[in-house]
């Protein structure tokens, strides 16, 4: 049985201390249960945590120098839902020169927390 599923996400505030995004619930990201898969959400926190790291308006490109890398990822999962939408605030713990540690929390419906995810990231040379 193949399956396929793709994730939409948008940021809705950037600035130089917070990114904020976030997340429709659709069939592609649910897992059996019918609520978001795990990975899913780890991947809309390191994303809007790598946005955050980036800075500014800098827009990613293959290949680019400077590119924030996750070195280590730690989640609490807490909750979950089946629809509507997920949103996910990510703030510097830690702004480095070389190695940055950010906090993103991921919320659901009525500012529920459905994870709590710390991320490091190391510039790419």
């Amino acid at each position: 049985m193949k399956k396929q599923g793709s994730i939409e996400f948008a940021v809705v505030e950037r600035s130089a201390d917070r990114v904020v995004s976030e997340m429709p619930i659709q069939p592609g990201i649910k897992n059996p249960f019918g609520v978001v898969q795990a990975g899913a959400i780890l991947w809309f926190a390191d994303v809007s945590a790598t946005i955050l790291v980036m800075g500014g308006s800098t827009q990613p490109s293959e290949g680019m120098k400077g590119f924030p890398l996750a070195i280590n990822l730690n989640a609490n999962f807490v909750g979950n839902q089946k629809e509507g939408a997920l949103r996910a605030i990510s703030t510097f713990v830690k702004r480095g020169r070389t190695v940055s540690t950010v906090r993103t929390g991921v919320y659901g419906e009525g500012d529920r927390l459905i994870a709590d995810i710390t991320t490091n990231h190391v510039l790419s040379k």
